[in-house]
């Protein structure tokens, strides 16, 4: 990298925020899990709008590629540098610009951290739906670049959902300003939602308008033991019978999930006797007074025919807030025991159940030993499904065997109708499978939009395509 160059990214941004030594530049180099190390020619930390355009035509000038990176919180690789791509870290873009109360809008730039987000809607007496375990570093614009979803798409939808308008500075440094309010707004193609779930690779998100929405004034949380997945699917429709779009969080969680849990995270305790092998954890939400009433009743009527065999309802927001930290835990529980073979699946809800049983069967028939961790939003469809063994010396060779693990799962999401990322994203670890399950047509029309947006490849190269 020529000293010309660093110079020029310097007088943009300050001498102190382009970093270019080896301890400096590596903890942006490596991904959250470990699984990718690449390296950057420098790191650069604008501050505002302007400084990452100046920054992008810089990079445009030179050819040099460009990596974007926020919170550095994905799982697939999708805001690492390969090799001597410049990084560009939006963190620092991390205001609230605006916010709407009458139209329900908050604008934001991409450096806040979800979390911060949330807060800033309920300080208005609003809520911020999108919500997930890493909200505390994550931010706005890496949910928006993986279409991220969590725990409420079922009442709320995923980050696209959310989204009424964006700010992106493209591969030639142009601003394109799209931060419109509105519901409504049909003047031809919705260019927005060609960057929300691009991972990076069709211009930097600088900032957002997202919906809010009135802010629960009741809310009441169970830990459900079920007899089986289709239990909890029957569950789910019986819930959602009784207390309609009040039903905001349906998660499934397996038993060698809350075990990892239980073991690592301190201060974690079982909330139901007997160790049942699959638990939903039930969240409803709104402004009805008879939640709690409802909910108890639907899951005391779920006990008597079968579809529960036991329940908790939180008594308080402590209690609440305990049973969702079993939930939130189990990735870093996981990370705490070691690598493992994760997939983030989606079907058709209907198809929760055959799916579980026909990959565990095949799984197992194939890979004898095998531990499957399966927990995730089973209220829209989406499981992470994450395999290992329990001995470091057996998972290993385990481990090495990833290709034809990803196979037979993704093979079988693929034949229920389902998608072998629901949102963690393709990055670098599922461009290549990606390959197996689209047809030549729809990858065709992906490089289009590609070659038209970024025909040099500086964007995130390496990454979807």
């Amino acid at each position: 990298m020529s000293a010309d160059f660093l110079d020029g990214l310097r007088a943009i941004v300050g001498a102190t925020r382009v970093l270019t030594g080896a301890e400096e530049v590596a903890p942006f180099c490596t991904d959250w899990r470990g699984r990718y190390t690449g390296s950057a020619s420098c790191v650069v930390l604008p501050g505002t709008t302007d400084e990452v355009a100046a920054v992008a035509r810089t990079c445009a000038g030179a050819s040099v590629a460009m990596v974007p990176q926020g919170g550095n919180t994905g799982l697939c690789g999708g805001a690492t540098p390969a090799g001597g791509e410049v990084v560009i870290v939006l963190t620092r873009l991390n205001r609230i610009r605006a916010l709407d109360v009458a139209n329900n809008s908050i604008t934001v730039e991409a450096g806040c951290t979800l979390h911060a987000v949330q807060q800033a809607a309920r300080d208005a007496d609003r809520l911020f739906p999108l919500s997930l375990a890493a909200e505390g570093s994550a931010t706005i614009g890496g949910n928006l670049a993986t279409n991220a979803g969590g725990v409420q798409v079922l009442r709320y939808g995923n980050a696209r959902e959310l989204t009424l308008g964006l700010e992106v500075v493209l591969a030639d440094g142009r601003i394109w300003n799209g931060l419109r309010g509105l519901r409504k707004d049909n003047t031809g193609y919705d260019l927005k939602h060609l960057f929300i779930g691009a991972e990076g690779t069709l211009g930097l998100i600088t900032a957002a308008t997202l919906k809010l929405f009135p802010r629960p004034r009741e809310q009441a949380t169970a830990w459900v033991a079920v007899p089986e997945p289709a239990a909890a699917v029957a569950l789910l429709g019986r819930l959602r019978d009784a207390a309609g779009d009040n039903v905001t969080a349906f998660e499934i969680i397996g038993r060698p999930a809350l075990d990892l849990v239980l073991k690592h995270i301190p201060g974690a305790r079982d909330p139901l006797p007997g160790k049942p092998a699959w638990q939903v954890l039930v969240e409803l939400s709104g402004a009805r007074a008879d939640l709690a009433a409802t909910l108890e009743s639907a899951l005391a009527d779920a006990v008597a025919g079968g579809l529960a065999a036991d329940a908790v309802l939180a008594a308080s927001e402590a209690q609440a807030a305990a049973l969702w930290a079993l939930r939130e835990n189990i990735s870093e529980a996981q990370k705490i025991e070691g690598i493992s073979i994760k997939h983030d699946i989606a079907v058709p809800v209907s198809r929760i159940a055959e799916f579980i049983a026909r990959a565990d069967a095949a799984l197992a028939a194939t890979f004898p030993g095998v531990r499957i961790v399966c927990f995730g939003h089973i209220g829209d469809g989406n499981l992470h499904y994450n395999q290992s063994k329990a001995d470091a010396e057996s998972n290993a060779g385990f481990i090495a065997r990833t290709v034809a693990v990803s196979r037979l799962v993704h093979d079988l999401v693929h034949q229920l109708g389902g998608s072998i990322s629901a949102e963690h994203g393709l990055g670098q670890l599922k461009r290549e499978e990606v390959l197996r399950y689209k047809s030549g047509t729809e990858m065709d029309l992906m490089r289009a939009v590609k070659q038209a947006l970024d025909p040099r490849g500086l964007m995130n190269p390496g990454k979807v395509l």
